[in-house]
This record gives structure tokens, sequence and C-alpha cells, in this order.
């Protein structure tokens, strides 16, 4: 018990800390973030035909960026020029090096016409967005203002009412504003019930397989407590670790999850899980060494503290190894930490929706072990059954860095080999008890299943849920898939984005990683869809692969602020990026269609 009474420490450490750091949210402090007006007040001003001043006064301690104000035109004018006030470099933790403005702003257009028809109240849009420096970066604003026919030679106009609202924003933007906006208990709160939405995602379906064959490892030592006890332990370890990989990743920008999914690291934890199975099967007993059993024996009054570090440490690893998952919620968290340096913030509210994630675990661990049955037969066979889930696990690991048709062949060989010591090849007499008869059963669907994936292998099939699609009897029958032009650098992207401008042609992107579990159920489950293909299908499609997590990742990632696939970024037929349509994660198909037909 001492390591869970240690964590449930850290856990109220890290509570504290981020009360008093933010005790102005309960009232305790004068230093208030100001209104974005006010932080920013803005005008517009004509200076004569063809030439308008754009002026920020900038409160102190507050910065604007400069790449953030963005000019739209109406129809029939055009920018000649853009010349800014000084600026002064800032080394922003997610942008890098940028440019700011401090205390003002002024950025001068000269304008030509195109158009001789354009009204005398023609309206200008632009949006901008800025930063207090106390921890706060607001969400994007926009502006408007009108202009007098240019054709019209006057003095300078008076300045002209400026209406300031939120543009659209992305998902991720959206809970972006939500750090710097909400009191810290509906921080935590929202964040929380992300982090249940977030469980029924493929981010934590692997782990539930994993916490089940940890209790149900323990045999007849498995009840209500004990199992409540491990699923506690393994949630808040992977909790913790969420937390700690996050806030790196918001502070440095360095992808932990991505860097462990190196071949070498996914074989290894691949093996783990063999080895763990067979222990299932009764083979061997893993324990630790004497030597380790004896000190935690004299130093502790039970053995189980031994059990509680390894429930730890598989909760570590099955956080950064078994579920690398990117959600919008997650990048929304990041994106904060790394614009305002508030790790403690950002950290909490990663750990309270990593335990939000985690309550379904817990509710299935604390169950597995009060369903768990007592010694005899019938746990070893449940104990061989959770075996094989695991080395399916295993084989789940290492679909990330084989061929899909290796993936293929060991899980027939699994279900088939299982089918076999489920007794499907033996006779059974009519008095055979009716739970064997329906095992039975289940193991004659596993080698058909098992059977049809060894067949789909060897006729050139490559698809786990359809292994008999084409190639049986040479009449190979072609997949309707999505056609992605797939890129794995800046320049590359770049080309692939003027060739669609020059077409007029919408683009998707697709940010890729060979090692990220969510991005295979897109084709599985998002692009599946017939309408979504359809409406696809009239687009250019670009897979922008991050698999080698290289300098040229860091770059692709960089230019349009992602931090881990999957995600889609989209283009319309004008070249136009817009960044209001991003989906972080795995929409379902109504969503995507929604942002295609605003797009």
């Amino acid at each position: 018990m001492l390591l869970f009474q240690r964590l449930i420490f850290v856990f109220t450490l890290l509570i504290v800390s981020v009360t008093a750091s933010h005790a102005s949210i309960f009232g305790g402090a004068d230093d208030e973030p100001l209104d974005v007006d006010q932080a920013f007040k803005f005008s517009a001003l004509q200076q004569s035909d063809s030439q308008v001043l754009l002026n920020w006064d900038i409160a102190e301690r507050y910065y604007l960026y400069q790449n953030r104000i963005e000019i739209t035109l109406p129809e029939g004018l055009e920018l000649i020029s853009r010349s800014d006030s000084n600026t002064d470099t800032k080394d922003d933790p997610v942008f890098g090096k940028v440019e700011v403005f401090h205390n003002v702003a002024r950025v001068e257009l000269q304008l030509a016409r195109r158009d001789a028809q354009i009204p005398a109240d023609a309206t200008v849009n632009l949006s901008y967005q800025g930063c207090w420096e106390g921890g706060i970066c607001y969400p994007p604003v926009s502006a408007q203002f009108s202009l007098t026919d240019l054709a019209v030679k006057s003095a300078l106009v008076a300045k002209q009412t400026v209406q300031s609202t939120p543009v659209a924003a992305s998902e991720q933007d959206l809970y972006f504003a939500t750090f710097a906006n909400s009191s810290l208990a509906a921080l935590l709160g929202i964040f929380f019930l992300a982090g249940l939405a977030l469980s029924l995602t493929p981010c934590v379906f692997p782990m539930i397989p994993i916490l089940s064959g940890i209790i149900a490892g323990q045999g007849h030592r498995a009840n209500t407590r004990h199992g409540f006890t491990l699923s506690v332990i393994y949630v808040l370890a992977m909790a913790l670790t969420y937390t700690i990989a996050g806030v790196i990743a918001g502070l440095f920008g360095a992808n932990l999850q991505a860097a462990l999914q190196a071949p070498a690291v996914i074989v290894i934890f691949s093996l783990i899980f063999v080895a763990l199975s067979f222990s299932m099967f009764g083979y061997y007993e893993l324990q630790m060494p004497s030597s380790v059993q004896t000190w935690l024996t004299r130093n502790s009054d039970k053995q189980q503290g031994g059990t509680y570090a390894g429930v730890a440490i598989m909760g570590f690893l099955s956080a950064l190894i078994v579920g690398p998952c990117m959600a919008a919620p997650l990048a929304g968290a990041l994106i904060y930490i790394g614009q305002t340096g508030d790790p403690v913030l950002g950290g909490a509210a990663l750990f309270v929706m990593s335990l939000g994630m985690g309550v379904p675990l817990i509710l299935i661990g604390t169950s597995a072990a009060k369903l768990m049955p007592r010694a005899g037969g019938w746990m070893e066979t449940v104990k061989a059954g959770f075996g094989v889930m695991l080395l399916l696990m295993a084989v789940w690991m290492l679909d990330r860095i084989v061929p899909v048709q290796v993936t293929m062949g060991l899980v027939a060989l699994v279900l088939i080999v299982t089918a076999v010591f489920m007794g499907v090849l033996e006779f059974h007499a009519p008095e055979v008890h009716s739970m064997r008869k329906v095992g039975k059963g289940v193991g004659i669907i596993f080698l058909i299943y098992g059977a049809s994936l060894a067949v789909g292998v060897f006729a050139g099939s490559s698809s786990l849920l359809y292994p008999l699609k084409g190639g049986i009897g040479g009449a190979a029958v072609a997949e309707d898939k999505l056609q992605f032009n797939t890129v794995t650098t800046v320049a590359g992207l770049d080309s692939q984005l003027a060739e669609a401008k020059a077409q007029q042609r919408a683009v998707m992107l697709d940010f890729y990683a060979d090692w990220c579990v969510s991005c295979k159920e897109l084709d599985y489950v998002t692009f599946a869809d017939q309408e979504v293909r359809d409406r696809l299908g009239q687009m250019r499609l670009i897979k922008v692969d991050v698999t080698a997590n290289d300098e040229e990742s860091a770059k692709l990632n960089k230019r349009f602020e992602v931090l881990g696939p999957p995600t889609l970024i989209f283009y319309d037929g004008q070249g136009i990026y817009h960044k209001e349509l991003t989906l972080v994660g795995v929409p379902q198909p109504e969503q995507l269609l929604t942002m295609l037909n605003r797009l």
C-alpha cells in the first residue's frame, strides 16, 4: 500500500499547487487579466484614397503576434503593400522565435481597386491574437470596419467604429479558450467530462485486457477490494504518465509517445505481452526475484507491495506505448501549456482528464475481480482466456511495424491453436455439460475466422475485416480506396497545395503516422462511409506522414500547430487555409460531413 499512498500524496500535492498558484480564481489576488478589447484597443484610420492605417494600443505586460494579424479585403480591392511598425523577437514555446508588438502596433496598408463598382461602405475584415505575460493567451479576435469609396479624394476620415467578435474557432481552440476564461473548478470539471468521452475511443480500449489480465493473474486472491485497488493504481499511474508527457510536449515540443513507437520498443513490449500470456496458461509464474521478495517482506506487512509496483509500471507503459492518442481536449490543453508556459494548471487539467478516461477501467477492474471464479477449473479457463487476449494484444502492437499480411497470419495462428485447445476437433458425448458445448461453439467461430485469415493471406488479401475479399479463384476485386498523395516534407506539401490551387480543388490534409492507432480507425470508421467517400472524392487528399518524427515532421507539425496525429486540415478551392475547420482525433462521418459543408 506504500506506493498507492505515495501516488495519492502526489495527486494531492498537484491539486494544492494549482489552487495556490491560482488563488485569484477564488478572490485572493488583484492581478487579473484585462478584457481582450481593453488589452488591445483597436482603431482604423483611412489616411488617403489608397492608404489605411490600423492601430492597436497595447496595455502594459501584453503583446500582439505580428503573424496573427490577418487582413481580408472585400472583392475588388487588392493589397499592394503592407508596412508594420517595429516589433520585438520573442522565443515562444510553441511557435519558436516570433515577432510581437509591445505597447503599440501600427500596420499601414497600401490598397488598389480592381473593380469600379466597389460600394462606398465596403467592409474590410481582419483577425488578430495576443497574450498576457501573466499566463493567458486570448483566442483569435476579429474586427471589421468600412471604407469610403476609394475614387473619392477626401481628407482624413474619422475613426470607424470597431465591433470585435470571436472568429470561428476549431475544437482545440475552443478548449484553449476554456482555459483562459473558466474558473479552476469549472475547468477541471470540463476536462473530467472530456476524459469520460475519450474513454469510448481506441485510446482506452487496449488497456482493458491488460488490466483484466493483471487481475485474473491474481487467481484466488482477486476480490472486489483488491481489484479496485489494482485498478486505481493502474489508472493513477496512467494519469500521471499522460500528465508528465503532456506537460513536456507542451513546454518543449517533445512527443514522448512518438519517440516510444520505435520498432525495438514495440517488439520488446509485444514480448512482454507474450510472457504475460504464457504465465496465464500456467507454463510458469512471473514473480519478483527472491532477494526482492525478502526485502519487501521485511519492509512491509504484505507481499502485495511488489504487485502494486508492477501494476503501476504497467499503467505507465500502457499510457505511453499502448494508447498513443490525440484528441481535441488534449490538443487544447497542450496549446495552452505551450503558449502560456503554465504547466501547473495545464498539467492539472491533463491529470483530471486522464482520471476521466480511467473511470471505465476502474469499474471494469473492480467488477472483473468480483466476478472472478474461485479456485478450480473455471479459474484456469478464465486465465487462459485472458492469456489469448494478451497474445492478440501482442499481435496488435506488432501491426504498427509489420505488413498487414503478417498480422493476419499471426492472428490466424492464435485463433486456430486456441480453437484446437477448446476441443473443436474432439467428439463430445451428448451428456457433456452445456457450457462445454457453448465453448466449443465459440471455438468453431475462432476456427472459421482464423482459417479465413489464413486463406486470405495466401489469396493476396490485406484486410483483417474482409480476409476473403478479392483474390479467390483468380478474380481479384479492386478495393474502392480513397486516393491519397503522401508527403513527408514541407516542399512536397507546398507542391501539392500549389497544384490543387491551380486546379481550384479543395484540399484535405490527413496528418498520419504508422504508430498512430487512431489513424487506422479513420480508414475503418470515418473514411468507410459512402457519403464521406463521395465528398472526399471531389477533393485533393494529401496524407502528411509524420511517422519518422524527424526535423521535417517537426516543421510540418509546427506549420499547422499540429500536436499529434490524427489531425485533419482543410483548404478551399482558392487555396485558403481554414483553421476553424481543423479536426483532431477520429470524427464521426456526420461531423466530417458538417465540416465539408462549411468548406
